[in-house]
């Protein structure tokens, strides 16, 4: 029976929010104004270790209790980690959880938004959100599908084309201008590059997927050309507050701006003496630049640090006080006196690495675990030395990155062509170098290697016969006086010609080339060597078609030349990366007590937002820590000066500055070079820091 209906609206339950914090009694004074700031644009300027997620969680008490319902107020970070915590900690303080309050990365905010407004990007509500493996799958098809010979052209491979494309779309520049800036040898390919990255936008928009980088570009572009859209979301988050703000990119800032039009209510918390990614996307300028942006915007200053020592931040205070380009802060101690912290001058890499690892002993000795220590340095090959005597004195360690400095693909790649030269039957490192050749896959190179092996068999010479320690080895000529065999690889290469793709035919006549000269008895006796005719022949440019951090990966390389500049042979090189790479699985010597402790190494970047007992920074060297390039320009010696002053606000209680006189140097010719002290230790008054002068013991005593 039909009959009158009326719609009846269901209001979702919201709890009372009843707080009534006492303010004063639970913030300092600083931390206390930001909270209670009234309405309106603030930047609040929140120095290392001075409670910033606290004074981010109060203000969004502080909101709730003014009465701003909680879906009116979106909260903005950087990292999921620090989203849950935001989250957690609000929960905590109102004693519930809160699901109206929108908090989450600028990612999952966007993601969350695109799905409801999905029909004005250009997609569908159930599009999939690619992750960087697949979004370079669709950019290899894309080049597939516009028949570009990839060799002919030497034309970038799929990782640095993603990073060309992300780099345009955070910096909010074209693919041309990244190109140019920062790729330079693949300038003349910029209309092809182009071509592709048309393909790649339209193939997305076909499959309904969107790549990570399409989370903000396409919110951005809903904000600018939806005008309905814009409004609705403006009138909705009354009051956005911004974590990380010194890390934020054009686009993000430009999100945030358009969000914050109508209302102003835009509080940004943020360290302008911690912005160190702009290697990333992120601009410095729009935290420096925010009360240009903001006229009204009232700015305030966390000053006091609950971390660190006095000591420890007056070397901090000291550190970051030549920036010119910097709002003007000292960070006041909260704790009692303590240590002084060390500068410590060491003959070389290796006395600096034997003095880390002993002090790290002594320090464990003294009751300080293994794991609330860290070694912090400006790029992984500073610590080489460090990671070898770790190693040899069986000091467990864990690297941030979650890969040693030796297990990464480019240190591996190189090392093969050493190790098929010493040992002809690797196939493991055979099949890894002709898989670096044009149109070698698995199958190619199981074939190859087949062929090979047949050839090797009829040329090789007969057996040489055993030695008291063992068979004859194929080594360089030794103390035993044993010989190497006649080069034999570059002949059996050479014959296996047939079996080779004709697209490969060229980089195999190179590839023979180099082992040919790889054999030569003189080179085996130069690991060093070595690797620079490897670089030479062709790997550097297979870095630079490769991979997108093709500078650090060749300076990786260079100081794996540097560190194998110590070693006679090929032979003692290759074994010393042995024991390196395959030490958790090493069974001899004994075992620490406490098996869970490991010395965290890290670079700074890496340890940014973390904090530790005891931190050790080494390599501060002028040309290493600033780096050589970053000292090219002001604003690059000013990000290194920011990330030293990181590094030094990681410490609560004892802090260990350090520097080689003497280090091996880069490149292949051999030798070592006399390094000055860090540019940024002439910063630090001698006063503040205790000079240790390192003495060599005798092995019997005095």
């Amino acid at each position: 029976m039909a009959g009158m209906s009326r719609e009846y609206v269901l209001q979702p339950f919201r709890p009372e929010v009843n707080l009534r914090i006492d303010y004063e009694q639970e913030l300092n004074p600083q931390q206390h104004a930001a909270v209670t700031a009234p309405p309106g644009p603030s930047l609040v300027i929140a120095g290392a270790g001075s409670g910033k997620t606290r004074t981010l969680t109060y203000r969004v008490a502080f909101l709730l209790e003014q009465g701003i319902p909680a879906d009116r107020i979106l909260l903005l970070t950087f990292t999921n980690k620090a989203a849950r915590e935001m989250m957690r900690r609000v929960g905590e303080l109102l004693g519930s959880d809160l699901p109206e309050l929108w908090g989450g990365t600028f990612h999952s905010i966007g993601a969350r938004l695109l799905r409801r407004h999905a029909d004005l990007a250009g997609y569908r509500p159930d599009f999939t959100i690619m992750d960087r493996d697949d979004s370079e799958a669709l950019l290899k098809a894309c080049v597939a599908d516009a028949d570009i010979d990839v060799k002919a052209t030497r034309f970038p491979k799929a990782p640095a084309l993603a990073e060309v494309y992300s780099l345009a779309v955070n910096t909010e520049r074209t693919a041309a201008q990244i190109v140019t800036s920062q790729y330079p040898w693949f300038e003349s390919l910029i209309p092809q590059i182009e071509e592709i990255g048309r393909r790649y936008a339209e193939r997305k928009r076909a499959t309904n997927n969107m790549d990570f980088d399409d989370l903000l570009a396409l919110w951005l572009r809903l904000l600018q050309n939806h005008p309905e859209a814009l409004e609705r979301l403006q009138r909705r988050f009354q009051f956005l507050l911004v974590d990380e703000y010194q890390d934020t990119n054009k686009l993000q800032a430009d999100l945030i701006d358009l969000l914050a039009a109508r209302h102003h209510n835009v509080m940004a918390v943020g360290d302008d003496s911690q912005s160190i990614y702009a290697w990333r996307g992120a601009n410095f300028r729009n935290i420096l630049e925010f009360p240009k942006r903001y006229p009204e915007a009232r700015v305030f200053k966390i000053e006091t640090n609950y971390r660190s020592t006095p000591e420890i931040l007056r070397v901090a205070n000291a550190a970051i006080a030549p920036n010119t380009l910097q709002f003007q802060k000292e960070l006041a101690p909260a704790r009692k006196p303590g240590l002084k912290p060390a500068l410590v001058a060491c003959g070389t890499g290796e006395e600096q690495a034997a003095f880390v690892a002993q002090r790290a002993l002594e320090l464990r000795d003294e009751g300080v675990s293994l794991n609330s220590m860290a070694v912090l340095y400006r790029s992984h090959f500073h610590a080489l030395e460090l990671q070898l005597e770790l190693t040899r004195r069986n000091i467990p360690f864990s690297i941030t990155s979650g890969m040693r400095f030796f297990e990464q693909a480019h240190i591996k790649d190189v090392a093969a062509w050493l190790k098929f030269v010493c040992n002809p039957a690797d196939e493991l490192s055979f099949k890894r170098l002709v898989q670096m050749l044009p149109g070698v896959g698995g199958k190619g190179a199981a074939r190859l290697w087949t062929d090979f092996r047949a050839r090797v068999a009829k040329a090789a010479p007969p057996a040489l016969p055993a030695t008291p320690d063992g068979p004859e080895t194929s080594g360089p000529q030794g103390e035993g006086g044993r010989k190497p065999p006649p080069p034999v690889l570059a002949s059996a290469l050479q014959a296996c010609l047939a079996s080779v793709p004709k697209k490969a035919a060229a980089a195999w006549a190179q590839f023979t080339a180099t082992l040919a000269q790889l054999e030569a008895p003189k080179l085996r006796s130069s690991p060093k060597a070595m690797i620079g005719l490897v670089l030479e022949a062709g790997y550097e440019e297979y870095l630079q078609d490769n991979y997108p951090n093709f500078r650090q990966r060749l300076e990786d390389l260079e100081q794996l030349g540097a560190f194998a500049g110590q070693f006679r042979s090929a032979e003692d090189f290759l074994t010393q990366l042995s024991l390196l790479t395959n030490l958790e699985t090493e069974e001899e010597g004994p075992k620490p007590p406490r098996d869970d402790e490991r010395l965290r190494l890290s670079t700074i970047h890496q340890a940014k937002g973390l904090e530790f007992d005891v931190v050790f920074v080494i390599m501060l060297c002028d040309g290493l820590f600033p780096s050589a390039r970053s000292i090219e320009s002001d604003e690059g010696e000013e990000e290194e000066r920011r990330l030293f002053y990181v590094a030094i606000t990681r410490a609560r209680n004892e802090l260990y500055l350090s520097y080689p006189l003497i280090r091996l140097a880069q490149g292949y010719s051999g030798g070592d070079t006399l390094q000055q002290p860090s540019r940024f230790l002439g910063d630090i008054p001698n006063k503040i820091v205790e000079q240790w002068n390192l003495q060599t013991g005798h092995p019997y005593g005095a």
